[in-house]
């Protein structure tokens, strides 16, 4: 059954069994909203060994905390005790909890009041017991209590916050981001692969332009990003950049993304996080060494956020690639198909696309890569290779070094279309490099 199916069920269960369960926090939220939620979590006074009765499929996720991950075929939610916190010393999760019965007191220990509301599925009825849905009326983001002691429990509240802000097009109430702003040195404490997948979800759940404006309004985004931060100011030549510096240029970027892969996402924001260092004006502004730099400050960021190997070697390759659009019209037909063929190309040209709409608006290279990829079979841009070391070999030459040599120069003819044939190939060999 799907989620939604397999909540109602569970909570069906728990009211025959003669305790109280209800829909919690984000799935409730989304209903309201109108959006299709993605999970469904369940508040109950049921104990968790009274769930794992109930459930015997269901797994012990963070029973010390309450929660029960009770699952189908195909689906699990998440069963979650009603309870209160008592002190975050780690400033992540609470030392200890104690177990109610009363709803409220769960409701109390939650982050955001849009995030507070409890639901009968067969019903529709809601408890409100901290204003949430006149905030979602008002399109408020606003803690429960007070804002100072939310973010003291779990700092990572504060990039939520502007998450939610961002994703919903809601404001801020004014308590909730005064207080980011006077606790936003805390999110250094936090864990770096939670700052990551925070930022990665402002970035491709809608709204990250205003995300990133939030983050640097509030003071986040020095902390967290300071070689982003350092674009604020960067003039950029206005013969390219008529939109303003580096900083309004990438806001234009992220203004773009429409639920982007978090890889193209990543490297729309670092895309020219090298020009700050590399600034200089030499009659006009240049950015020499740009691509380069942005390449090595990307590498470091991407492992300061812990992110995987595969994540960083793709980010990476958009940043280093980005600018080689501006030579195709005078790129040889070889060298057009090897840019053509480069991993994950869709991605590159897409951030090539954003580049130009954020900057001068000018399309023909983008277009011109879209007739070439149209008119290139795959077969004509990676093409069975003609000649093999072992051939090489086999026609007397000798194995080392010039091999990668003799061999690029094969395929560069190939690609062209100057040869097709393997005996056309080893003419050209012996032709180009004697023995």
């Amino acid at each position: 059954m799907t989620s939604e199916a397999l909540a109602r069920a569970v909570i069906a269960k728990l009211r025959g069994a003669g305790h109280q369960a209800w829909l919690v926090g984000g799935s409730v939220r989304d209903v309201l909203l109108g959006v299709a939620p993605k999970d469904f979590d369940v508040a109950t006074d049921a104990r968790p060994d009274r769930i794992m009765d109930l459930f015997p499929n269901s797994g012990r996720v963070g029973a010390q905390f309450g929660v029960i991950l009770v699952r189908d075929v195909f689906s699990q939610v998440e069963v979650a005790t009603f309870r209160s916190d008592r002190d975050y010393s780690d400033g992540r999760r609470p030392d200890s909890v104690r177990f109610e019965s009363d709803p409220r007191s769960d409701v109390l220990r939650r982050d955001f009041t849009i995030n507070g509301l409890l639901m009968d599925p067969e019903t529709g009825r809601i408890l409100d017991y901290v204003g949430g849905r006149a905030d979602l009326e008002r399109r408020v983001i606003r803690t429960i209590g007070d804002p100072g002691a939310r973010f003291g429990e779990d700092r990572l509240r504060m990039l939520r916050a502007i998450r939610f802000a961002a994703r919903f097009r809601f404001e801020i109430d004014a308590a909730t981001f005064d207080a980011i702003r006077r606790h936003h040195a805390l999110i250094l404490k936090v864990a770096a692969e939670r700052i990551r997948d925070e930022l990665v979800r402002i970035l491709v759940e809608g709204g990250a332009r205003r995300g990133f404006e939030m983050l640097d309004s509030s003071g986040l985004l020095a902390g967290i990003l300071p070689e982003v931060a350092a674009m604020k100011g960067v003039e950029q030549s206005p013969d390219y950049h008529p939109e303003g510096d580096v900083w309004v240029h990438t806001l234009l970027l992220l203004e773009q993304l429409d639920h982007p892969t978090p890889t193209l996402a990543l490297g729309a924001l670092l895309h020219d996080v090298g020009k700050p260092p590399t600034f200089s004006v030499s009659g006009r502004i240049r950015f020499n060494g740009h691509v380069e730099e942005g390449v090595r400050l990307t590498r470091g960021i991407l492992t300061r956020l812990r992110f995987s190997r595969d994540e960083m070697e793709r980010v990476e390759a958009l940043v280093a690639n980005h600018m080689r659009f501006k030579d195709v019209p005078k790129m040889k037909e070889s060298t057009l198909k090897r840019f053509l063929r480069l991993p994950d190309f869709d991605e590159l040209l897409e951030l090539h696309r954003l580049d130009c709409m954020a900057s001068s608006g000018r399309l023909e290279n983008y277009d011109l890569v879209k007739r070439k990829l149209a008119e290139f079979p795959e077969e004509h841009l990676q093409p069975a290779p003609l000649l093999t070391g072992a051939d090489l070999i086999g026609a007397g030459y000798e194995p080392g070094p010039l091999f990668s040599q003799i061999l690029a120069a094969v395929e560069d003819a190939q690609l062209e279309g100057l040869i097709r044939t393997s005996g056309e190939a080893m003419a050209l060999v012996r032709e180009m490099f004697p023995r």
